[in-house]
C-alpha cells in the first residue's frame, strides 16, 4: 500500500527547506509499506505556482533529487500547503511521470496524491479524453486530477467551495481509496478524504486547546449553527465520546481549535496513511473514518460526510482527538539490524501481552471481554466461518481443530479473496470471524461486508483498535501485539493464534467434560513465553545453517501434519516473500498423491517432527523421504532420541499439541531471515509486497474490540 503525508502550517513560519525534510521524513517513516518511487508536491515562488520533486526508488533519491535542484530553500512561507507520497505500482510501471503528486494540467491547476485504486479510472480517463483532455501518466490518480479540473471548469461562476468540489468528484468514482487534493484556486487549502483506506490528521499547537474534537457536518446542514447541543457523556459501553462540553461553545470553535483565550493561534496539520508519519511531531491524532471529507484552512479543521447516515439523521456527530501511546522509540530498530528481526525477538513479550488481563492462570479462566456479551449467541452458531488473507490465513489453520475440539462446531477457513469471487452462502446463525493484523485488508473487508449484508455474526480479530474491521465487526478481540513495521509479519501471527485460542478456551467453559483439557492449554500458555525464548537463544545455529546445507538452494519444501500443517504454510511463506527462495508447505499425508515425485537427493527438505498423536505418521512421511535419497532437516524436541544422530535437527521444546506450532514457527521466521540477509535482500521491504498499518490510540474507538 502507498504512504500519503501532507503538512500545513497556519501562522507558523517555516522555510523551503524545513518543509522538504519534514515532508521527506514523514515518507521515510512510511517505507515499509512498500513502494518503488517518492515524490513532493510543494509551494513555489510565484502565487499558484507547484514545484515538483519525484524520483523512481527511495526516499533517500528523493532527498538527493531536493538537494540537488535550484531553487531556493530559504524561501519562508508564512503558511503553506505540501504533500508527498510513496507510490507501489498498479496502473503504470515505476517511473518519474506515473509517481505522485499527479497534477490535472501543465499549469497545475489541481494535484493529488492517492492510496487505493478508483476501479472506473478507464472509464473516466476514456470520457475525458473525448472532452479533449490530454494524460500524461497511465495512472489511475490522474483520471481524478483532470476530473477535478473539468468538474471545476464546468461552474459558470468558479464559486464552488473546495469541498463541494471534491465531494462532487468523489461521488463519480469507485473504489477503494484516500486522496488529498491541492489546488492554487484555493491557496493553503487542503482537502482529504478516504473510503477503504487509512488516513489520518494530526494536529500541533503551542498553546492548549480548548476543546478536542471536530463536528461532523452533513449535507445539507446549516455549517454557521451557532450553539453545540449538549454532549452525553460516553457511557461504559458507549463508543468513544467527548467530553461534556460548555453548551455556549460555538460549533466553530471546535472547527478552529481555538486556544484558551479564544484566539486564533498558530497551529500545524499533518495528514498521513499510519501513525508513524507522524509521532515525531505530535501525538494528538484524529482518525477519519469511510466517507469522511477533511477541509484544512487558515488553521481550521472543517469534517464533512460524503453521505448521511443510515436513518437519514442530520444531527452531526464528532471526531475527537486522540492521544497516541506510542512512542518513537518503538518504532525504531534499535539493536537490531532489522524490523523483522526485532519483531521476532519481541515474541516472548508479544505474546504475553497478548495474554495479559485475559488468562488467570490461578483459577485457568478465560476472559475476553469484548465476546462476553456475544458468547451464548456463538455457542448456538450453525458453524464457525474464518475468513482471512495470507499469514492471518494461516492462523486460522492453526487453530482450527482445536476451535472443532473444544466447541464441536463445524469450522472451515477461508481465503477472503475466493471466498468473495464463490458467492460462498452465508446465514442468519452463522459466526463468521474475521483476521487480519492491521484491520484494514480490503479482500477481507469485503468479506465482512458481504456476511454482515446476510445478518451473520461477525466477529474481528485484529492488531489496530480504530481500523475499520474493528468498526464494522458486532464484537471482537484486539490481539495487542503491537506495532508490526516489518511487511513479513512474525508476532502478528503467534498472536493471533494465542487471540483465536484463547476464544476456543473461553467458548468452551460450559462444558465440563474439557475441563481437563482446558487446563492442560491454559498451563502450557503460561510456559509459553519462556519456551519462545529459549528458542530464540538457538539463533545462532541457524544462522549457520542457512550460510551451509541451504545457502545455494533455489527452492525447499516443508512438510508436516495434523497442527504443524499451518506452521509449514507459514514457515514456507516467510521463505518466499523475504528470501524469493520458492518454498512450499505440504501436508505429509498427501506425499504419495504428487509431491514424493519431487523428492531426491538435491531437494531439501524440512520436516516438522515434534511429538503429538500424529507422530507415527510423520515418522512414516520421515522414511519415506529418506529412502529416495533426501537429507531432511528435522524440527523435533528437545528430548526426542528416536531422531538419528546423523541428520540435521531443530530442537524446540515440547509443549500441548495445540500449542507446539507457536513454538516450531519461530526456527522457520528466523532462518528466512537469515536466509534474506544472505543474500542482501531488503528484508523489512520486500519487492512487490506491503503491508498497512495503523498505530493505536490510548483509549478505544468501540466498546466491542476488548483490550
Amino acid at each position: 500500500m502507498c504512504g500519503i503525508f501532507g503538512y500545513c502550517s497556519f501562522l507558523k513560519p517555516k522555510d523551503r527547506k524545513e518543509v522538504c525534510d519534514i515532508l521527506c521524513n514523514g515518507l521515510a517513516r512510511q517505507e515499509y509499506r512498500g513502494y518503488d518511487s517518492a515524490g513532493i508536491g510543494i509551494d513555489g515562488d510565484a502565487p499558484g505556482e507547484v514545484y515538483f520533486f519525484k524520483e523512481v526508488g527511495k526516499v533517500a533519491g528523493l532527498r538527493q533529487r531536493i538537494a540537488s535542484a535550484n531553487v531556493d530553500t530559504s524561501k519562508v512561507f508564512n503558511s503553506q500547503v505540501s504533500i508527498a507520497h510513496t507510490r507501489w505500482a498498479t496502473h503504470g510501471p515505476p517511473s518519474v511521470i506515473n509517481c505522485h503528486p499527479l497534477r490535472s494540467d501543465p499549469t497545475s491547476d489541481f494535484i493529488v496524491v492517492h492510496n487505493g485504486i478508483v476501479t472506473n479510472a478507464a472509464a473516466l480517463r476514456l470520457v475525458l479524453q473525448n472532452r479533449g483532455f490530454k494524460f500524461e501518466s497511465e495512472t489511475d490518480t490522474e483520471a481524478v486530477a483532470i476530473l477535478t479540473k473539468y468538474v471545476y471548469d464546468s461552474q459558470p461562476d468558479k464559486r464552488i467551495t473546495f469541498t463541494e468540489l471534491v465531494k462532487a468528484v468523489l461521488k463519480e468514482l469507485e473504489g477503494s481509496f484516500a486522496f488529498v487534493f491541492k489546488s492554487k484556486h484555493y491557496p493553503d487549502e487542503v482537502v482529504t478524504a478516504r473510503r477503504g483506506s487509512p488516513l489520518l490528521v494530526g494536529v500541533k499547537t503551542d498553546k492548549k486547546l480548548k476543546v478536542d474534537f471536530v463536528d461532523v457536518e452533513f449535507a445539507g446542514q446549516e455549517t454557521e449553527q451557532k450553539i453545540v447541543d449538549t454532549l452525553s457523556p460516553a457511557t461504559s459501553g458507549g463508543l468513544l465520546a467527548p467530553p461534556i462540553v460548555n453548551p455556549k461553545i460555538m460549533r466553530t470553535q471546535s472547527r478552529a481549535f481555538m486556544s484558551e483565550d479564544g484566539l486564533p493561534q498558530p497551529i500545524e496539520f499533518f495528514v498521513a496513511s499510519d501513525a508513524a508519519a507522524i509521532i515525531e511531531h505530535t501525538k494528538r491524532v484524529l482518525y477519519l473514518e469511510d466517507d469522511d471529507i477533511a477541509h484544512i484552512a487558515e488553521g481550521e479543521l472543517h469534517i464533512h460526510r460524503l453521505r448521511r447516515g443510515e436513518d437519514g439523521s442530520q444531527t452531526p456527530s464528532t471526531r475527537s482527538l486522540e492521544t497516541l501511546e506510542i512512542e518513537i522509540a518503538e518504532i525504531m530498530k534499535g539493536k537490531f539490524n532489522h524490523f523483522m528481526q526485532k519483531e521476532i525477538y519481541e515474541q516472548p513479550e508479544s505474546v504475553v501481552n497478548t495474554m495479559r488481563g485475559r488468562v488467570n492462570f490461578d483459577n485457568n479462566k478465560i476472559t475476553l471481554g469484548g465476546l462476553r456479551a456475544y458468547l451464548p449467541i456463538i455457542r448456538r452458531g450453525r458453524r464457525i466461518v474464518f475468513s482471512a488473507c495470507g499469514t492471518s490465513y494461516h492462523s486460522c489453520i492453526a487453530t482450527r481443530a482445536i476451535f472443532e475440539e473444544l466447541t464441536e462446531i463445524p469450522v472451515s477457513v477461508e481465503l477472503a479473496s475466493d471466498f468473495l469471487d464463490r458467492k460462498t452462502p452465508i446465514f442468519r446463525d452463522d459466526v463468521c470471524v474475521f483476521v487480519s493484523q492491521s484491520g484494514e485488508t480490503a479482500d477481507t473487508i469485503m468479506a465482512l461486508r458481504y456476511c454482515l449484508e446476510r445478518g451473520a455474526l461477525c466477529v474481528g480479530v485484529v492488531n489496530t483498535v480504530g481500523s475499520t474491521i474493528s468498526r464494522e465487526t458486532h464484537c471482537g478481540v484486539h490481539i495487542n501485539a503491537g506495532p508490526e513495521v516489518g511487511v513479513a509479519s512474525t508476532k502478528a501471527y503467534t498472536s493471533q493464534y494465542i487471540a483465536l485460542l484463547m476464544m476456543a478456551l473461553q467458548l468452551s467453559e460450559d462444558r465440563i467434560s474439557f475441563t481437563e483439557r482446558r487446563n492442560q492449554i491454559i498451563a502450557g500458555l503460561h510456559a509459553l513465553p519462556g519456551q519462545i525464548r529459549s528458542v530464540i537463544d538457538g539463533d545462532k545455529a541457524l544462522k549457520e545453517m542457512s550460510e551451509g546445507v541451504l545457502a545455494n538452494s533455489t527452492s525447499l519444501l516443508l512438510m508436516g501434519r495434523g497442527y504443524q500443517y499451518a506452521t509449514c504454510l507459514e514457515g514456507a511463506l516467510k521463505i518466499k516473500e523475504i528470501s524469493y527462495m520458492h518454498s512450499e508447505g505440504i501436508l505429509a499425508g498427501e506425499l504419495k498423491h504428487g509431491p514424493l515425485a519431487l523428492i531426491d537427493e538435491n531437494m531439501p527438505v524440512i520436516i516438522v517432527m515434534t511429538r503429538d498423536s500424529l507422530y507415527p505418521k510423520v515418522q512414516s512421511a520421515f522414511s519415506q523421504i529418506t529412502a529416495r535419497k533426501a537429507q531432511p532437516i528435522v524440527i523435533c524436541n528437545d528430548d526426542d532420541e528416536g531422531v538419528s544422530k546423523d541428520v540435521k535437527t531443530i530442537r524446540v521444546p515440547q509443549t500441548v499439541d495445540c500449542l507446539q506450532g507457536l513454538l516450531n514457527i519461530i526456527p522457520l521466521q528466523l532462518l528466512s531471515y537469515h536466509l534474506a540477509v544472505n543474500k542482501g535482500f531488503d528484508v523489512d521491504f520486500p519487492r512487490n509486497l506491503c503491508v498497512s498499518l495503523i498505530y493505536l490510540p490510548s483509549t478505544p474507538l468501540t466498546c466491542q474490540i476488548d483490550l
